[in-house]
């Protein structure tokens, strides 16, 4: 687990936290690591969660499919992204989604309950990361409502340039990569592919953007 406190040391939850604090803190809070094969389900949704998860090497995918069967990406998770705090903290138990493997992964488990609870030895750390945790979940709300931005707009269209503005700010740049391929991408902004590939390769004809595989650059300014 060693190999990972760097990239831990990146981590929003372990903010503040000095890198050489790591393992006697990870012991404390009786983490784990697991490994998971591409494609495999991490969780599927109704699985009981108890514990907080931080991604230290893959991909991870939250998923949601239908009646029908169609799935929709909630969200992409790389190093040292998190998932499953949201349902730990809020008590509700059992995930409304289900989590992927997107790639080989190795994951680290991390107990809730250790977390909110000092222990014995009064670890100065926890009221650190009490104070990280709330600020993580106050910034995925963030994250959550700008998602609905995206996919409450009425066309593909909008709904495509809504995202690629949202991404051109985040970097600062008109040139940037998304996490997404074109399904991905599709399930993510709730549309079908083939209408998503019309309206990228219309865009790309009028000038408006430019893009190869999940590389994009806006050429025009779009108020969304």
């Amino acid at each position: 687990m060693e190999k990972y406190f760097p990239l831990l040391s990146l981590s929003p939850l372990f903010a503040g936290i000095e890198r050489d604090n790591l393992g006697a803190m990870l012991s404390c809070l009786g983490a784990s690591l697991r490994s998971y094969a591409k494609g495999e389900t991490i969780y599927f949704e109704g699985d009981t969660v108890t514990e907080i998860c931080v991604t230290v090497r893959g991909r991870v995918h939250i998923v949601k499919d239908d009646v029908y069967g169609n799935i929709f990406i909630v969200t992409d998770i790389t190093p040292p992204g998190m998932f499953a705090e949201a349902v730990v903290c809020s008590g509700i138990g059992r995930v409304p989604v289900s989590v992927i493997a997107k790639e080989e992964s190795e994951i680290l488990f991390i107990d809730y309950g250790r977390v909110v609870t000092s222990c014995s030895s009064s670890c100065s750390f926890h009221s650190r990361l009490i104070r990280n945790m709330i600020s993580i979940l106050a910034r995925k709300n963030v994250e959550m409502s700008a998602k609905m931005k995206h996919i409450t707009k009425r066309t593909t269209k909008e709904r495509l340039l809504s995202y690629l503005t949202d991404k051109a700010r985040q970097e600062s740049s008109g040139v940037f990569d998304i996490p997404y391929n074109r399904q991905e991408l599709a399930d993510y902004l709730s549309v079908e592919r083939s209408a998503l590939s019309a309206e990228m390769s219309k865009l790309k004809r009028d000038g408006v953007i430019d893009y190869r595989k999940n590389h994009f650059e806006l050429l025009k300014n779009c108020a969304f």
